[in-house]
This record gives C-alpha cells, sequence and structure tokens, in this order.
C-alpha cells in the first residue's frame, strides 16, 4: 500500500504524465455522459422491453460493449463496434489484396490511408447498422408509446445520421485519447464500456443473494467475489508471463561475422490472435439461437444444447471453433515469408537455418507449436462463464469470470500501466509493475 501511495505521488509530481491522465479521464468522462442522452424522440421510461432483450445473448454482448448505451437507446448505442468491424475487414484485406499489401509497405503515408479507408468503411457499415437498429427498437418497444414523434421516414433519417455521428465522435474521442492521453484511445472506451457494466452486473447479484434463504446467498455471493478476484488475478499472470514469447533469436552479422552482443529476440506471440477467435466463434454459435427465435423450433435435443451456454456439447463445439479460428487468424496475421524476408534484408539469422524458404519454415513450424497452447489458455478463459453458470451465477455477472469481457480488462489494464511504468522510468521514477520483462514490451496495444 505505501508503495502505491509513493507511486501516485510520482505520477502527480510529472506534469506530462499528470495531464495525460487528467486528458483521459476528461474523454472518458465525455463518452460515459454521452451514453446516457437517449436519442431525441424517444420515451427512456418506455424502454423495458430492449432492456430485457439485451439481457442475453449475442444483444448482452453487445450492450456490454457498449457500456449500456444499446440498451439506453442512447446516441452512443452503436458504440466502437463497427470500426472495430471495419479494421478487422482491412486487416483481411491487407493479407488477400495486393493493394493494400502495398499501402502497409509505404510506411507512414501508407497507415494514413489505411485509416481513411477504415474509416470510410465505418461510415459504410454505420449507414447499414444504425436502421437496423432503429427497426429493431421500433419491434421491441411496440405498442409501448417509446416514440414521442412517430417512427416515420424523418425520424429514421435524422436517428440514423445521429447514431452514425455518435459512433464517429466515440471513435475521434479514442484517437485523442491515444495522441493526448495515456494508452490505447479504443481499446480504453471498450474496457470502459465493459467496465461500466460491472456494478450492475454485480449488483443484482447481490440482490438474488439477499433473497437466498438464512443467508445462505451471501455467502455464496462472496465466495463468487472471492472466485472472480482469483481468475482475474491468474488471468493477469498468465498474460504478463506469455503474451510475448522469446522462441528463438537472431544475430545482426557483418560480412560473415557475427556481431557479439547484438542478439535479438523474434516478437512471436502465444496471444497473437488476442481476442479475435473468441469473437468469431461467439459469432458463430448464436447461430443456433438466431434459427431458433425465426423457426420457433428449439425442442430437438441438439438445439436445446446449443441454446444452453452450460451444456457440455456447446462449450466443446465452442473450444474447437476458438482453436480453429486462433490457427486461421494467426495465419493470416503473420506471414513467416514477409518475417524470413524482412530478417535477410537487416541482415539477421537464425543459427542453424538457411535464410530464405528455410527460415520462413522454421518460423511457421513454431508458430505452429506455440498457437496450441494459446489457443488451449484462450479457450479455457472463453468457457470460464459456463462454470460460474453452473454454479449459479447469473449470465450479467458470469460474462466477467472470462471470455472477452476479462481478456480485454486484462489485457488494456496491463498495457496502460506499462505506458505509465515507462513515463516514471524515464524519469527515475519506481513504478507499478515489479518484473523486469514486462518493462521492455511494447506499448499501445490494442485489444482486438
Amino acid at each position: 500500500m505505501k508503495k502505491i501511495i509513493e507511486t501516485i505521488k510520482n505520477i502527480w509530481r510529472i506534469e506530462d504524465l499528470r495531464t495525460r491522465i487528467l486528458i483521459t479521464l476528461l474523454f472518458v468522462a465525455i463518452y460515459r455522459f454521452g451514453s446516457f442522452i437517449v436519442l431525441p424522440g424517444i420515451a427512456p421510461d418506455r424502454l423495458a422491453q430492449l432492456q430485457q432483450q439485451t439481457s442475453e445473448g449475442l444483444m448482452s454482448l453487445l450492450n456490454m460493449f457498449s457500456g449500456g448505451a444499446f440498451s439506453n437507446a442512447s446516441i452512443f448505442a452503436l458504440g466502437i463496434m463497427p470500426y472495430i468491424s471495419a479494421s478487422i475487414v482491412i486487416q483481411l484485406l491487407a493479407i488477400a489484396v495486393p493493394y493494400f499489401q502495398k499501402m502497409q509497405r509505404e510506411g507512414e503515408s501508407g497507415r494514413r490511408k489505411i485509416n481513411q479507408y477504415t474509416r470510410w468503411l465505418t461510415i459504410a457499415i454505420l449507414v447499414f447498422q444504425a436502421p437496423t437498429y432503429l427497426i429493431n427498437l421500433k419491434a421491441q418497444t411496440a405498442g409501448s408509446g417509446a416514440f414521442l414523434v412517430g417512427d416515420g421516414f424523418g425520424f429514421m433519417l435524422s436517428s440514423t445520421i445521429i447514431l452514425a455521428a455518435g459512433s464517429m465522435f466515440i471513435l475521434w474521442l479514442g484517437e485523442r485519447i491515444t495522441d493526448k492521453g495515456i494508452g490505447n484511445g479504443v481499446s480504453l472506451i471498450i474496457m470502459i464500456g465493459i467496465i461500466a457494466r460491472l456494478p450492475v452486473a454485480i449488483g443484482q447479484e447481490f440482490v438474488t443473494a439477499l433473497s437466498g434463504a438464512e443467508g445462505g446467498g451471501l455467502i455464496k455471493f462472496l465466495f463468487e467475489i472471492i472466485a472472480l478476484l482469483a481468475v482475474m488475478a491468474l488471468a493477469i499472470v498468465l498474460v504478463k508471463a506469455t503474451r510475448k514469447v522469446p522462441v528463438q533469436y537472431a544475430k545482426r552479422v557483418e560480412g560473415n561475422r557475427a556481431v557479439g552482443g547484438a542478439r535479438q529476440y523474434i516478437p512471436l506471440k502465444l496471444f497473437a490472435a488476442n481476442v479475435m477467435p473468441i469473437i468469431f466463434a461467439q459469432a458463430i454459435m448464436f447461430i443456433p439461437l438466431t434459427l431458433a427465435q425465426a423457426t420457433a423450433k428449439s425442442g430437438s435435443w441438439a438445439m436445446s444444447q446449443f441454446l444452453d451456454h452450460t451444456s457440455v456439447l456447446y462449450n466443446l463445439v465452442f473450444v474447437i471453433l476458438i482453436i480453429a479460428f486462433t490457427y486461421f487468424y494467426t495465419a493470416i496475421t503473420l506471414n513467416p515469408v514477409q518475417m524470413a524476408e524482412d530478417m535477410k534484408r537487416n541482415n539477421g539469422f537464425i543459427p542453424g537455418v538457411k535464410p530464405g524458404k528455410p527460415t520462413a519454415d522454421y518460423l511457421d513450424n513454431v508458430m505452429s507449436h506455440i498457437t496450441l497452447p494459446g489457443s488451449l489458455f484462450i479457450a479455457l478463459i472463453a468457457i470460464m462463464p459456463a462454470f460460474a453458470g453452473i454454479f449459479g451465477v447469473k449470465q450479467e455477472f458470469a460474462q466477467f469470470f472470462g471470455g472477452t469481457s476479462l481478456l480485454i480488462l486484462v489485457g488494456v489494464v496491463l498495457d496502460t500501466l506499462q505506458q505509465i511504468e515507462s513515463h516514471l522510468l524515464v524519469r527515475h521514477y519506481d513504478g507499478l509493475l515489479n518484473s523486469g520483462h514486462t518493462r521492455t514490451r511494447s506499448t499501445n496495444v490494442a485489444a482486438y
């Protein structure tokens, strides 16, 4: 505790760091304030059906990432997710389309072009997604009188513009946090949206515990809190220990002579795909739920198993999909051939391996081996909410025991602490992180 207090004092002494943290808090406050501003013409007290819809399933995930703005029919209802979707599409295009591959190799100018294309694609997604959200809002609030000014073309057009502008404003806030604040702005906004739902989930779980007979519910609630803290601590330890793995080393060379002391680690990771495999797998697992809702048929054993997120079949398929998507996403984002070419261009080599294709094959083999334990760990984290559900934890609270939310929370918190740590170390202050290898990792890592 004494060290934490001293570290906070050191942070406050550094004017630049203090300013960055205050700017970050200001932008986060603006984002949270906007999450409660309801679309013009909508009665906020008549959205009970929409809030019920977002309490489970895919809608619950979307609502969590938006910090509750989705269920509030807020101007920020669509959140930052359209931009993330556009970023994923552009990343895939950069792998498959030569035009985008060329832009990636153009350095800073190419990066600016890619960012511009990402923004335009985000707007295109919003133009489609905003009317879809409004149609769903209309269906969920039918007969409740939520639309105070009607739901005609004028309302749909103006609300689409407001929703699209709200999402782009959130993106602007994220970029300003990255430039003038601390941490990766987009990742921080996602994390704040997730954290914003935590007090509500804990409150609901506590109310449920109070209804337990003879105080047994409160004891169970305390065990749940302890279990949540233990899972978070385990995730932090494992992610810190295995985020970047020194699989093999390379040496710079001058002529035919290796330069002593110039050893460099190849930046291969156990978690190169981050949370993307869980997101992809969740999207696939929501298909049976969508089909069941569309056809009103969920009587078969297989369908009932897929509709129950705590069932053995559901979680077995979920784990298989996560492992498969981890290999797929790693394969399309980490190019061994390009890595081998970069090493050769920079006069690097792997001892005992010839440059060129043998190096690429070696790197591909290493990545295949380290991807398996990484995918298994991600799969374990992903099914932790199912174990929480088996022990009677409500779904809203169980989401924080694992899955995308836990990995994002852990990753963003560690990356933000790293940036604060680097500011402190530059000025010869002790930081918050103890392990030396933690301080040498790169910062500003996105959560997606």
